[in-house]
């Protein structure tokens, strides 16, 4: 048996899997080995199987034997593996050291490097892998690398012609399960004379 894979925040008493053996007389199930946690519990009489308690991401997959015996003769029995994994569930949005940074470009530079942006995540694996994106471009004056999370000008600025002053908000977004996580930090770019 491999069921589903559970949710890690699976509360007590989550159906897992039914067990089921075919036998001509009425048979008890009992879980024999491999639960040395106590995680599972299994009814005897319909062989369904149940979370005991919450689990922990760190003690699985689980690999535990169940066994029908006949009800009138412990001699007679069969066992059957079960095989039960968890999922690191998305516990964590992207963070970024500061909210708000302030940069300064001075104006006619060439598209250039402004600042490295970098966003911290708690979850491990995809959960914790990141990309960075820019939620307003203002007309694509500025873009992201979205892996590197270095931020560019893509052309000079003029001081006397345009805002000496730009609110760029970049995200970084985990690939999470089951729903994507964001950070946001707002770069302020001042144009210098």
């Amino acid at each position: 048996y491999h069921p589903a894979p559970l949710s890690e925040k699976s509360p007590a008493e989550t159906f897992v899997v039914e067990i089921s053996a075919l036998y001509k007389l009425p048979v008890s199930y009992s879980i024999t080995s491999g639960d040395e946690k106590g995680y599972f519990i299994i009814h005897s009489s319909n062989g369904v199987v149940r979370t005991r308690k919450n689990l922990e991401l760190e003690d699985f997959p689980v690999n535990f034997k169940v066994r029908a015996t006949d009800s009138s003769n412990a001699a007679i029995f069969n066992e059957v593996e079960v095989k039960v994994e968890v999922i690191d569930e998305n516990n964590f949005p992207p963070v970024f050291p500061s909210s708000l940074l302030e940069e300064r470009l001075p104006e006619h530079s060439p598209a250039t490097q402004i600042v490295q942006l970098k966003a911290q995540d708690k979850d491990t694996g995809r959960n914790g892998f990141l990309t960075y994106g820019i939620l307003n471009g203002h007309g694509l004056k500025f873009r992201i690398n979205e892996t590197t999370g270095i931020l560019y000008s893509t052309a000079p600025f003029d001081y006397e012609e345009e805002p000496t002053e730009y609110q760029v908000v970049v995200y970084a977004e985990d690939d999470g399960i089951p729903e994507k996580k964001r950070g946001y930090c707002t770069v302020v770019i001042k144009i210098t004379d």
